[in-house]
Parts: structure tokens; C-alpha cells; sequence
């Protein structure tokens, strides 16, 4: 029998995480020593508290029916969360959970955008953030994040008939795969821009508590207008560990966030409730764990990145988020190429740039994901692999 696909499926194709997986597979099996830096899931445990909230709801059989919304003690914990965290004050129908900020990433064009309208988005950027328009058949337009700019978008570069075009932007920091933060100043002058304009924003906070060098992580809605413009996305992944149990929020205008949820209750019945429980037990609890934990990965990516420009590898440190954004050893230019390379090398697994988009070409980004001494044993194979003697 003979399958014929749609259009949009059949221009999507595997996923780089999944091909570095396969290959890491092979190699392991032929008893060779990896060092897997590529997919971004944390190594650390979520907290006791927050494991125990799960298992005793998930001991509950009428935790096994649809959730169909959230437990009122969410909506509860995620106010008090970010008054408490970002001093800002939200209203309970500002307040809606996600099943991942991937998911929502993926659906919320749904929500704003008529076929052909376009949406602007980061280039070099996290995948979703391209595709999730491009599922609705709104047309993307890639704004450039680049070094001299200290990967920064600017704005006023951004052509007029563009902006006036646009129906929403798609702002992350700190940011994914490019590991820097914004100033303040950068998120009024967007606020500003998205008024000028009438653009709905959407930024992406998934790492605002993976933030280095002295520097305090916010929120968007921390800044005066926002919420008149748009709506942020924070995850308990990479914050509380909770990756497996895909758990984000969209919060902000109400109008939006209405709108949205409005959408998914046609595809989606609620988030398990153990896993709610958990959310809302990660969200009540005590913050010095994460903190902690932000001082964990910063210890790493001193290692990690002091390490490699101590064999040769001019690596900076990274401003936040728990990757590195590392451009090519000298007498590189291909990313793919080059990831394929050093992972036959010396086991050493990172992610081309250029899955990011075109303006990642050039780089490759590593994730803190295992402990120092490993860290320092991926770097010692890199050395005495004779790959940056070229």
C-alpha cells in the first residue's frame, strides 16, 4: 500500500536530537565512551517534596480522570509563585498551564494568526518557534541575533512594511541556543515597538532561574505595559527538574490567554493531576534548591568552557541557560560536518548550529548536563583527539 503524506509533514524532517541519539547508540554499542552534551535534559532530581507531592496524588484513583483545567491550588501556587519570584501580580484567568511551552509554542499560532499573516521569529533560534507558525500556514520572517549586537534583535532594523505586517514576535531570554541575557532597556524598547506596531509578544522564559555572573533573572511582565501587548511562557522543566512531566504556564493578557485556552480545550482534557500536584508543591516550595542548583551549573560552565580555551578552543562563557554557544574551532565551517567529526573523535556529542537556523552556522552549542569531573574528562578527549590541530 502506498502512504502519500501531507505537505507539512513531508517538509519536516527528524529531528537532530533524534539522529545524535541513533548515533550515540551505535557508538555505545560498540563500546565506545561517550559524553552526550546534546539534548538539554538536567541531571539533577527534582526536589523530595515535589516527588513525594506526585506519588501520594498518583495513589488517589480519582487523580485518574480527565483534569479538564487546573486544580484551583495551581492557579494559587502560580500567583503566589510570581508575585513572590517576579513581584508581579497576576489574576486567575491570567493564568493558563501548558502541557510544555514545546506544546504551546507549537499550537498558540492557532490561536493568533490567519493563514499568510506572519510572525516574527529569532534566527538563530529554538526550532519550535519557526514551526509552530508554519503548522498554521502563517509565513515566518527570521530576525537576526548576531555577535556585534550581542545577540540582540534590533529593532529599528527590522524593515517597516515588516513590522507593520507582523501579528506577533517571538522574544526569548535568557535565550536557547545563544545563551545570553537582555537588559532591561531591551524590554521597554520592545514594549515600545509592539505598541508602535500593534505586534503580540511572546516571550519565552524558560531559563530565568539559569542565569550567571552576578545577574538576576526577571520576567517580562515585570516591565510597565506588557501585559498590554502580550504573554509569557515560564516552564518547571529546567527550573524544578520536571521535564518529563511537561508542565509550563502561559501567563500575561488576559484577552490572549483566554483565547488560547479556548483553542486547546478542543484537542486537550488537562494536565494528569499528580502531575499538577507536583507542580504546585514545585511552586509552594522553598527556592533554595533552585538557586543552588543555578550555582551548580554555573561551576559547570566554568569547567567546561575555561577548559576547552585552555587546549585551544576559544569558548566564552555563557551569560545564562544551562548550553554553551561555542563557535567553530579555527579551520571549521561546517557545524554539522564538524559535530559529526568530533563525536567520532572523541565521543563528545553537541548540537550543529545551524539546526538553529542559518545564522547558527558557525557555532554548536554544548549542554551542562553532566558533573564537573566528566566535564573535564570530555575535555581532556577532545585534546588528545587531535581535532583542533587543523
Amino acid at each position: 500500500m502506498t502512504f502519500e503524506f501531507s505537505e507539512k509533514a513531508n517538509q519536516i524532517k527528524e529531528g537532530i536530537f533524534a539522529v545524535l541519539n541513533t548515533k550515540k547508540n551505535e557508538m555505545e554499542a560498540h563500546g565506545k565512551k561517550t559524553y552526550n552534551l546534546s539534548v538539554g535534559t538536567p541531571d539533577f532530581k527534582p526536589a523530595p517534596h515535589i516527588m513525594e507531592a506526585v506519588s501520594e496524588a498518583a495513589k488517589d484513583p480519582k487523580n485518574y480522570k480527565y483534569a479538564l483545567t487546573e486544580l484551583p491550588e495551581l492557579i494559587e501556587a502560580m500567583q503566589n509563585f510570581y508575585k513572590r519570584r517576579f513581584d508581579v501580580e497576576l489574576a486567575a484567568d491570567e493564568i493558563m498551564s501548558l502541557y510544555g511551552s514545546q506544546e504551546g509554542m507549537a499550537h498558540l499560532a492557532w490561536a493568533l494568526c490567519n493563514p499568510g499573516e506572519l510572525v516574527l521569529v529569532p534566527n538563530p533560534g529554538y526550532q519550535i518557534f519557526r514551526i509552530g507558525p508554519q503548522l498554521c500556514d502563517a509565513k515566518v520572517w527570521q530576525y537576526p541575533l548576531l555577535e556585534e549586537n550581542n545577540f540582540l534583535p534590533v529593532l529599528s532594523k527590522i524593515p517597516e512594511d515588516v513590522a507593520k505586517q507582523a501579528k506577533y514576535m517571538v522574544v526569548s531570554y535568557p535565550a536557547n541556543p545563544i545563551c545570553r541575557t537582555a537588559p532591561e532597556s531591551f524590554y521597554r524598547e520592545l514594549i515600545a515597538f509592539a505598541k508602535k506596531y500593534n505586534i503580540i509578544i511572546l516571550h519565552d522564559n524558560a531559563y530565568s532561574d539559569i542565569v550567571y555572573g552576578g545577574r538576576k533573572g526577571g520576567s517580562f511582565l515585570q516591565y510597565e505595559g506588557a501585559k498590554e501587548v502580550g504573554i509569557e511562557f515560564y516552564s518547571l522543566s529546567k527550573s524544578f527538574n520536571y521535564t518529563g512531566a511537561r508542565m509550563s504556564f502561559a501567563v500575561g493578557n488576559r484577552e490572549i490567554v483566554q483565547k488560547f485556552r479556548a483553542l486547546r480545550t478542543q484537542f486537550d482534557y488537562g494536565t494528569f493531576l499528580p502531575v499538577q500536584y507536583g507542580a504546585a508543591a514545585a511552586l509552594n516550595g522553598p527556592f533554595d534548591g533552585v538557586e543552588k542548583q543555578c550555582q551548580l551549573y554555573e561551576e559547570r560552565n566554568h569547567v567546561l568552557c575555561g577548559g576547552l580555551r585552555e587546549i585551544g578552543w576559544n569558548v566564552p562563557d555563557s551569560e545564562g541557560t544551562m548550553f554553551v554557544w561555542a563557535p567553530l574551532p579555527e579551520g571549521y565551517t561546517n557545524s554539522e560536518e564538524f559535530c559529526v567529526e568530533l563525536m567520532e573523535r572523541s565521543g563528545v556529542i553537541c548540537v550543529p548550529g545551524s539546526s538553529f537556523g542559518s545564522l547558527g552556522e558557525g557555532y554548536v552549542r554544548m549542554a551542562l548536563v553532566l558533573p564537573p569531573e566528566e566535564l573535564k574528562k570530555a575535555v581532556e578527549s577532545i585534546r588528545v583527539s587531535g581535532i583542533l590541530k587543523k
